[in-house]
């Protein structure tokens, strides 16, 4: 028996895994970057077989890692975390740098960065874990790393159906928020509509979003969102 409510006890932080595969560059969040070797200094990430980030490290053997801060905007947690690299340059409304072998990353609401050559690829089903060597690592801001608690909890965010610890969008409810049934709202209360998808929330619009609205940070459409009170 699983029960997928134990996973809300694991957690990490929050990071952006970016890649090149020719032109392209390519782009997604993460929670699953961690360190698991002092020396040479190792870190591994998971990422879903699906992912055109993904296609970009097994071609080129190499990503970068950009620590988020916890001001990290949901508009840039958005744009890496719920649209394509495949259709999308994730990188044109943000800042960006590139390591020595040409991969970029992000500089912008970031604590750390690191270059990261693959040494091991193992197949774990829905993702691949790449294993691999840092070659670069910088400072690159000061302040409290964002956390996936932080993430769910605080901004509201939701996870991914691609990330690895999706678990079928059982998420934690976000402390302070009241779901109702579409009706009158209660006393002192404001009519809010949270995007299922990324959390982004939306106030006003008591009877209904328009038929045309389209969440703003990760595009998903009217259907997606869900009536709340603030």
């Amino acid at each position: 028996m699983i029960d997928r409510k134990a996973f809300r006890s694991l957690s990490s932080g929050l990071y952006l895994i970016t890649a090149r595969e020719g032109e392209r560059r390519c782009g997604c969040v993460v929670n699953t970057l961690v360190q698991v070797a002092s020396e040479p200094p190792t870190l591994a990430v998971s990422l879903n077989k699906e992912n055109a980030t993904t296609a970009a490290i097994l071609a080129s053997g190499r990503f970068a890692a950009t620590v988020l801060a916890q001001d990290a905007p949901m508009e840039l947690i958005g744009t890496f975390g719920f649209h394509t690299s495949a259709d999308t340059d994730k990188f044109a409304a943000c800042t960006t740098a590139s390591d020595g072998a040409e991969i970029p990353y992000v500089t912008e609401h970031a604590l750390a960065r690191f270059s990261v050559f693959v040494t091991e690829t193992i197949d774990v089903g829905s993702h691949y874990l790449f294993v691999g060597t840092v070659e670069e690592s910088e400072v690159l801001g000061a302040g409290e790393a964002l956390t996936y608690a932080y993430y769910h909890a605080v901004k509201g965010g939701k996870t991914p159906p691609k990330a690895a610890t999706y678990n079928g969008g059982d998420e934690v409810p976000v402390p302070g928020v009241i779901e109702t049934p579409a009706g009158a709202p209660a006393a002192g209360k404001r009519i809010a509509w949270r995007c299922m998808l990324c959390g982004y929330i939306e106030e006003g619009y008591p009877d209904g979003l328009p038929a045309d609205y389209a969440c703003p940070i990760c595009g998903a459409p009217r259907d997606m969102f869900e009536r709340i009170e603030l």
